[in-house]
């Protein structure tokens, strides 16, 4: 699949990012990207198993949180870092727009992967993707992210079963040039 920068993704909840390019670095390829969340908008508690998140506030105040630990908050010029392996969440906290620069590194499958579960989320119409979107997603990328709030059964038997259902019927057409998920 091939992907044309500057590359642009919104969601009917009030997030959007620009991802600007990609960029070659002595640790691979990284993408760099603008974020905007709407006040009290931001993605779900979530890992990246594979990347590095870096995050710039550039205007509005970003609440963030990593799982176990207390809320915290950043300003504009000040920048929050997700190490893999981290379960963080962040939102626009403030009662302006957050816009954050920033990438993730390395990059890998995360520009098809999010343009894909905001395009689910916009078929639904709300936080949760459409549902064979969703498990697609969940079983095909689970070496890769992680969303914290899902119940482990659902993960482990529900998600399956509906992506087994949705091969099925023939329902991941769309999903044709979907790249291999890194293990």
């Amino acid at each position: 699949m091939t992907i044309k920068y500057p590359h642009t993704i919104e969601n009917c909840l009030g997030e959007k990012i620009i991802f600007l390019g990609i960029e070659s670095t002595s640790s691979g390829e990284k993408v760099n990207l603008e974020a905007f969340c709407k006040p009290g908008c931001g993605p779900a508690m979530h890992t990246h198993f594979k990347q590095n998140e870096s995050l710039t506030v550039v205007s509005g105040v970003m609440g963030y949180q990593i799982l176990g630990e207390e809320q915290k908050f950043a300003q504009p010029g000040e920048t929050v870092f997700f190490p893999v392996n981290t379960p963080h969440k962040f939102w626009a906290e403030s009662q302006e727009n957050l816009h954050c620069t920033g990438f993730i590194e390395p990059a890998n499958t995360v520009v098809y992967f999010l343009s894909a579960l905001y395009a689910a989320q916009n078929k639904s119409g709300s936080h949760q993707p459409e549902a064979f979107d969703g498990a697609y997603l969940m079983v095909k990328y689970a070496s890769e992210y992680d969303v914290i709030g899902i119940p482990a059964f659902v993960k482990k038997i529900i998600f399956p079963i509906t992506y087994f259902i949705g091969r099925l019927l023939g329902k991941y057409s769309h999903f044709k040039d979907a790249p291999a998920p890194i293990k």
